[in-house]
């Protein structure tokens, strides 16, 4: 798994700071750590005068990595990296909800990063894309319009992807929707089923599904680009097809549907034994789904399959979608002819308790 925080010396900083590492001075931005010395396991970058000592065996696999250092800590945080299209800032451990598959299990505390964020979205790469992430993001929506409307007018050039549950927008919010660029941004929103009662149930919150179809409308009326998300459960495959009929028929802002297998996390680890559906066995439901959303329209997305899991017509609309980080393939994947088109499997996927046809190709 490629790591995210790095081994480092302890530095005198009282602040947290952030950097942008590189491995030879690039226009003399004084958040540049430069590359100085470099011995067996370790690398030394300048940074403002001091000395920033990385253990890594690779500093050239670190070059034009941002990354953020706390006061007080042997270790830096991968904030953005240069090389990877998935980059996600944690914005807040808080949630209103308890989802049964949740993989970042709620806290009730939260530290604001809002402005080491924005520090790093400055010397983010050229064009790239960060998502929002948390918990609950819009539990801090006056900071995160905040910071959105700081990034766009520093760096136009990124793209924003926000996770959000859609229970935190609300008409005052609509001014402050409409500053923004709409057109940089999409946003990530899970719908689990059509019924109240068993989206309610997935999420843990009584009222949530009521809710979220009022927000929904009003981010399509403030022009906001959306994705609806489903994670495939026990609980609701058996709801998919009316699902697909009410984003089909009911989400007319919509712009992508992504349905998504299980990560093995969090609650979901926790859970998984109750609500893993094991789609490589049957894979009717999911079918049935894509054929009503894609036949009307909805451009439809399988997140988290891996390809062998999924019959032959239907690999098209699979997205190799798990992050580089924590991903990984198995010994039966060795010498699969699809693997360099394929999801693979989370990290700490379960392989005597998941998928029962597992076949290389």
């Amino acid at each position: 798994m490629i790591p995210l925080q790095l081994k480092i010396e302890p530095l005198p900083i009282v602040e947290p700071l952030v950097a942008r590492l590189v491995l030879s001075p690039k226009a003399g931005d004084p958040s540049d750590a430069v590359l100085v010395a470099q011995r067996a396991g370790t690398a030394d970058f300048d940074v403002g005068g001091f000395s920033l000592r990385v253990h890594t065996q690779d500093p050239a696999s670190l070059d034009g990595d941002v990354v953020l250092a706390i006061p007080g800590r042997r270790t830096i945080h991968r904030l953005i990296r240069a090389s990877s299209a998935h980059n996600t800032f944690l914005v807040t451990e808080q949630c209103d909800q308890l989802c049964v598959m949740c993989s970042q299990p709620p806290k009730r505390y939260h530290t604001d990063m809002f402005d080491q964020f924005l520090e790093a979205v400055r010397l983010a790469p050229s064009k790239a894309t960060i998502g929002l992430s948390g918990g609950e993001p819009l539990l801090h929506k006056e900071r995160l319009f905040g910071f959105l409307t700081n990034a766009q007018r520093i760096r136009p050039d990124l793209r924003f992807h926000i996770l959000t549950n859609g229970q935190h927008i609300f008409a005052e919010d609509e001014a402050s929707l409409h500053a923004l660029d709409m057109s940089s941004i999409l946003w990530g929103i899970p719908i689990y089923a059509a019924h109240a009662e068993v989206h309610d149930r997935i999420v843990g919150k009584i009222g949530a599904f009521d809710l979220l179809q009022n927000n929904l409308a009003r981010l399509g009326r403030v022009g906001a680009a959306i994705e609806l998300r489903t994670v495939v459960l026990q609980s609701n495959i058996g709801h998919l097809e009316q699902l697909a009929d009410h984003v089909t028929l009911h989400q007319p802002f919509a712009q992508v549907w992504a349905i998504m297998q299980l990560e093995n996390i969090g609650y979901a680890r926790m859970n998984w034994d109750a609500e893993f559906s094991d789609t490589s066995k049957n894979f009717d439901d999911i079918a049935l789904a894509l054929d009503i959303s894609l036949g009307r329209g909805l451009p439809t997305s399988l997140y988290n399959f891996p390809l062998c899991t999924v019959p032959d017509n239907y690999r098209r609309y699979c997205v190799a979608s798990i992050s580089d980080w924590k991903q990984k393939f198995l010994a039966t994947c060795d010498g699969c002819a699809i693997r360099s088109a394929c999801t693979g499997f989370f990290e700490w996927y379960p392989e005597k308790r998941g998928f029962r046809k597992i076949v290389s190709q």
